[in-house]
């Protein structure tokens, strides 16, 4: 078994002077950092006091289980003489957060939109869908379901 590692770094940026002397006295802020990456400005989601212009830990679950599905899906159709020209993704989250301030997800759907060449098996491109699904390792990892709803559309000519 081939083993692959990932380090980062998370700081706290939100000392706003007192600490977590209270509730209210500091701030959510953070910021990711990884060797030779640019850094990520994470908070906390705004319903528990987080700036709502960073990315919050649920943003980042949702994007890193769309961006995983997308990039296996990408492969897939390259090596299946799929062409896609374009790929977008509008990728929900549902949290379940209970009566104790514990939360869980409870479910993503991916809903990417594909467009690919008219000449291309239609059927095949949407089918590549379970596959991606299948050899995405964060889908592989997360306790709740991941659904996929893909569309495909096929690219139109312009008349010259």
């Amino acid at each position: 078994m081939k083993q692959h590692n990932y380090e980062l770094r998370i700081e706290w940026t939100g000392n706003t002077g007192e600490g977590t002397n209270t509730y209210r006295s500091y701030s959510r802020d953070y910021t990711i950092t990884a060797e030779g990456k640019p850094q990520i400005l994470g908070s906390s989601d705004p319903s528990f006091r987080g700036d709502p212009s960073r990315y919050n830990p649920e943003d980042l679950l949702v994007a890193s289980l769309s961006a995983c599905h997308m990039l296996s899906y990408l492969h897939l159709c390259a090596v299946n003489h799929v062409t896609v020209l374009d790929y977008r993704d509008s990728a929900l989250g549902l949290m379940d957060e209970n009566s104790d301030g514990s939360a869980q997800f409870t479910r993503v759907t991916l809903r990417p939109v594909v467009k690919a060449l008219p000449s291309d098996d239609q059927t095949k491109a949407h089918a590549l869908h379970d596959q991606a699904h299948h050899l995405c390792f964060i889908a592989r990892s997360v306790n709740f379901p991941v659904d996929v709803a893909p569309t495909i559309t096929k690219e139109t000519v312009s008349p010259a």
